[in-house]
């Protein structure tokens, strides 16, 4: 019994160390007599107890974060840098054999790197070219670190710090390229407030002055069709004046008359001088006979009137002329 039990246990035990049990983010690769003889996926796994041996790989994306270090830039400056590498395995084989301490291998290599590629920047490209050296830091990485069967999925610059005084003098500029900014915008700022305002008051102007020159430009026309309407009355009342002077059939006695009424009109201005057109020649004679007609008319009630007075003779008493005889 008891040899039975013994030859159980032993079976129990040679069972044990030939499962092997592998996550689904694990490789294995699988040594027999310490020489390699394949690397096995994730699951179930048999091994000869004793003369061979697994080695398990995470196939999963790690990350080393590089410790800071000091970093003089182009113009001498010290910053102060740190990163963090983002990586995965992508051969079990070559992590296994190609390298013994893959975390010390990357931090040293990156931290080297970090120094050629800053070094070779200002201290103003390396605060604003933090994508340009992940960038650069990357590919070199992923390409030495290509026989060691990883890949270098990504590289982050966690801080870049320089000397306080630095970031002392830094600040100021900042402060001051503000100031600078705000002033140009409020100069901008008012400069277009000022361009808008004298455009306003160009439209306006320009406005009030169409306004005004349309204003005149109603009233003129106004007065133009206020003279065409009166002189075409004027004339419309000529021709029937004329007309009915035509019809009436007057004679030159009549036309004489109203030329005087119109030369008394005349008359109550300020004119020296009356220029008669050449048509009225023809009643200068009329008026001259009508004239005449009233002076001899005048003459004779004069003459009429000196009649009528007794003489001095005539006014003498009878007495006088004939005296009493005695």
């Amino acid at each position: 019994m008891l040899l039975e039990l013994i030859i159980v246990l032993v079976l129990l035990v040679l069972a044990f160390k030939s499962l092997k049990i592998l996550r689904p983010y694990e490789k294995g690769v699988v040594e027999r007599l310490g020489k390699y003889q394949r690397t096995v996926e994730s699951g179930l796994v048999v091994i000869i107890p004793f003369i061979e041996a697994i080695k398990k790989v995470d196939m999963r994306e790690q990350v080393v974060d590089v410790p800071p270090q000091e970093v003089i830039t182009k113009d001498n400056t010290v910053v102060v840098v740190d990163c963090v590498i983002f990586y995965e395995v992508v051969d079990p084989f070559n992590a296994v054999y190609n390298v013994v301490d893959f975390y010390q291998a990357i931090t040293k290599l990156a931290q080297t790197n970090l120094r050629n590629i800053i070094g070779d920047l200002e201290l103003d490209q390396t605060l604003t070219s933090r994508e340009m050296i992940n960038t650069q830091l990357r590919e070199v990485l992923d390409e030495a670190t290509d026989k060691w069967g990883t890949r270098v999925v990504r590289v982050e610059i966690q801080r870049i710090e320089p000397p306080g005084d630095i970031v002392e003098a830094m600040s100021k500029q900042m402060k001051a390229e503000r100031m600078k900014r705000a002033a140009i915008l409020e100069a901008e700022g008012y400069k277009q407030s000022e361009i808008k305002r004298a455009e306003g008051d160009k439209q306006a102007a320009i406005l009030e002055a169409e306004g005004k020159a349309e204003a005149i430009k109603k009233v003129a026309d106004a007065n133009k069709y206020q003279e065409i309407a009166i002189a075409e009355g004027q004339a419309k009342a000529i021709l029937s004046v004329f007309r009915a002077m035509h019809e009436g059939d007057p004679t030159n006695d009549i036309i004489a008359l109203k030329y005087l009424e119109a030369l008394e009109k005349v008359a109550d201005g300020r004119a020296t001088k009356i220029l008669l057109p050449v048509e009225a020649t023809g009643i200068l004679g009329s008026i001259a006979g009508i004239s005449e007609m009233l002076s001899d008319t005048s003459r004779g009630s004069e003459k009429t009137s000196k009649k009528s007075e007794p003489s001095e003779a005539e006014k003498k008493p009878l007495s006088q002329e004939f005296p009493e005889k005695q």
